[in-house]
């Protein structure tokens, strides 16, 4: 790369090479068969267990969309579904066991990748391109529509 190459391709190229490495780590643990959804929804049912309605409503996309996705990720084994046991009609989709090490796996990478960074480049350059990501992130919810929207 050359310092004239735009700011906004280096975090695009960057964010897709941290992607990369995320499913290269994740396959080697045996998650291969992470949909492109999976991290955000993941994430999302790690909160609190939700009903597909209101899966729908946080992922802003239509109850028979969130459905397939569910359905899907039932399928692959990385969520349930069981009663709500507050409204007897209701169901509500949790993480599975292999959901719940599929995000630990995720989150270890993440920690390690940051700990990686930091021995090559030292923990204030670190810090500084946190602060100043961050700062460029504004006050978004990390569980928000600006984020659903890189993975459906």
């Amino acid at each position: 790369m050359t310092k004239t190459t735009d700011f906004g391709i280096l975090l695009v190229l960057a964010y897709q090479e941290f992607v990369h490495e995320l499913r290269e780590a994740l396959t080697a643990q045996g998650f291969d068969d992470q949909g492109r959804s999976d991290g955000y929804v993941l994430r999302t049912l790690d909160a609190e267990p939700l009903t597909v309605s209101a899966l729908a409503e946080r992922l802003e996309i239509t109850k028979q969309g969130a459905g397939q996705i569910i359905d899907d990720m039932e399928r692959r084994g990385y969520v349930v579904r069981m009663p709500s046991p507050f409204d007897g009609r209701a169901r509500i989709v949790r993480l599975s066991q292999r959901g719940q090490d599929a995000l630990a796996a995720a989150r270890k990478f993440h920690h390690n990748y940051e700990r990686r960074l930091k021995r090559s480049h030292g923990a204030e350059t670190v810090e500084a391109v946190r602060e100043l990501l961050g700062a460029m992130a504004g006050e978004h919810d990390p569980a928000g529509p600006q984020l659903r929207a890189l993975y459906l």
